[in-house]
């Protein structure tokens, strides 16, 4: 936001024909103001009095001019948090620009994931307009009230109407004006916007106009467009982990918007910093509601992420994300590790297209009682379709491999044999102590493990929550002297181990892009009886290095206690 002010203050001194134009500024704030009416609640039947955020929307999009004199904006992305009149802003404009631009023929479009979410901010446009006395006499409503659909401006044959999915599929297609996409965040691809983008062409001045909350999918339009919003505000190609500004003219033709907390601010303790995600604090939304919200954060964990999200304009790496940034970041590290020693082997492998994950642990030593570790993956993913599963995914593969963080050899599969490599390689570098595999696959690997003539211990380490592998024989004859039956590697008990290990800072991960992306985008799966695991349905990018690293850490744990998960977490609530 504040780079946004940056750029229009740096932009007033450009002398290449893009100026602004404070007459049309001017005109757009009085149809604001003085044309429109707000309705519902406490502003009932009021003038629209512009917010000072409002007006920065409002006479950035209507103001910046080129030097032929069109208006220089034809997209622009608001992320604001929720109840902070996004939609209300939105429905002006759809006004505005059917009755007060100047554009013959106007067609005006409400867009959203469903139409019912369009039909919100439609219809916030339908009351502004029955308030309004100069509206009302001069636009012309389809439906009954309550059920409107279109509102039509005869003089200029203009309308403003919800999108619905069907748009476009018959006849000669829409031929949009303004299209105001509401709740970006919620669409499932780009297809309805480029669907109306497409008829820009037949405009001088078109714009889309597009509002929301932060989301959590990073593989999503909205996450696209805040990307892209964040980097042209800061003039820095780098601004998503560098927020400084430095002006540069990334794209002439996007106004963005987006509101956000600064790096170190705890909006659950410290409410100096709402206002932030909230332009609009103690106008629309209040700090007592605020305050309500934040108190049902800490009483309801599972709701963290969600208001984050909706009131603060935090980007929560999944709905239920497994681990946060404030956690991972600090065990991140440079570090190379030491030949020689024992490790333990988680291994995640892939079938077709996926990454196949090895992950690595040794021990370091002990912190209170509690053994650290280091630890560190490898990973694989075919060759042959690494730049399709690039665009797919919207991960950089690509990138990751020429940076030698992943590996891709060629093949539209993993040929396993380059996995048995590495797990000779560490068997002639480390004591390896144990290989922890899940079956899916195992088997296509076991043929590669003999042609090498590996000798290692490889145990059963089912990835769901529902089954344990079978105990070896150390944990049976552990079981047998303390006169209990013997249980094998579980994911849920492997999950929590890591999880202590990381919160109380026992654990040191090499710094991998493969490993901090799955860490991030993991999400967990529950049963009835509070056991959870990493769940790869539900995560959205890959997570096999999250798994893999869970399964040495497990493997770990039930040889180096000498005994099984379920001794190592009861000593832990002890």
């Amino acid at each position: 936001m504040r780079n946004a002010c940056r750029r229009h203050l740096d932009d007033l001194k450009r002398s290449d024909g893009i100026r602004f134009d404070l007459e049309a500024a001017n005109h757009a704030f009085g149809f604001f103001e003085e044309v429109l009416k707000l309705s519902e609640g406490q502003f009932e039947g009021q003038p629209f009095r512009l917010e000072p955020s409002q007006a920065f929307i409002i006479g950035s999009l209507f103001g910046w001019k080129r030097a032929d004199g069109r208006r220089r904006f034809r997209r622009a992305y608001i992320e604001q948090g929720k109840g902070n009149g996004k939609s209300p802003v939105a429905g002006g404009i759809g006004l505005f620009g059917m009755t007060a631009a100047g554009e013959a023929g106007a067609q005006i479009y409400a867009a959203a994931a469903k139409r019912e979410q369009a039909g919100i901010l439609f219809a916030d446009a339908v009351k502004m307009v029955r308030h309004s006395p100069a509206l009302a006499r001069r636009l012309e409503f389809s439906g009954g009230p309550g059920r409107e659909f279109n509102i039509a401006h005869h003089a200029s044959g203009s309308f403003f109407r919800p999108v619905s999915r069907d748009t476009g599929k018959t006849g000669s297609g829409p031929r949009p004006y303004f299209v105001l996409a509401d709740e970006i965040h919620e669409l499932p691809d780009r297809s309805i916007i480029e669907m109306l983008e497409r008829g820009f062409k037949f405009r001088r001045e078109p714009l889309l106009f597009m509002i929301t909350n932060s989301g959590s999918d990073r593989n999503s339009v909205a996450w696209e467009e805040h990307e892209h919003a964040v980097k042209v505000a800061a003039g820095n190609i780098d601004a998503l982990t560098d927020p400084t500004y430095l002006g540069e003219v990334l794209d002439d033709t996007t106004f963005s918007y987006v509101c956000a907390l600064d790096e170190g601010d705890d909006p659950l303790n410290d409410p100096a910093c709402w206002i932030k995600a909230n332009p609009l604090l103690g106008v629309t939304i209040t700090e007592e509601y605020l305050a309500e919200v934040v108190a049902q954060a800490r009483a309801i964990p599972g709701q963290l992420n969600g208001i984050l999200r909706l009131h603060f304009c935090v980007w929560t790496d999944a709905e239920t994300a497994w681990m946060t940034r404030a956690t991972l970041e600090p065990l991140l590290a440079n570090f190379e590790p030491k030949v020689g020693t024992k490790v333990w082997l988680g291994l995640d492998l892939s079938q077709n297209r996926d990454i196949t994950a090895l992950a690595a642990v040794q021990r370091t030593g002990d912190r209170d009682g509690k053994p650290c570790f280091d630890a560190w993956i490898e990973a694989w993913t075919p060759g042959d379709t690494l730049q399709a599963r690039t665009l797919r995914d919207k991960q950089p593969y690509d990138v990751w491999v020429r940076q030698g963080f992943l590996q891709a050899p060629q093949g539209e599969n993993i040929n396993f044999r380059h996995v048995a490599q590495a797990l000779a390689e560490y068997d002639c570098d480390y004591d390896v102590q144990m290989v922890a595999y899940d079956r899916y696959a195992f088997r296509r690997l076991e043929e590669d493990i003999a042609e090498l003539g590996l000798d290692m211990e490889f145990v059963e380490h089912p990835q769901g929550g529902t089954k344990r592998g079978k105990p070896t024989d150390a944990m049976k004859m552990a079981a047998k002297s303390q006169d209990r039956e013997p249980q094998g590697l579980w994911m849920p008990g492997s999950v929590r181990q890591l999880e202590e290990m990381m919160l109380e800072g026992r654990i040191r991960l090499r710094r991998n892009p493969v490993l901090v992306s799955a860490i991030m985008s993991a999400v967990i799966e529950t049963d009835r009886w509070d056991n959870y695991w990493l769940s790869k349905q539900r995560a959205l990018n890959k997570i096999d290095a999250a798994v893999a690293l869970c399964m040495a850490v497990g493997a770990a744990m039930s040889s180096d206690t000498g005994g099984t998960i379920d001794d190592w977490l009861k000593s832990l609530a002890a």
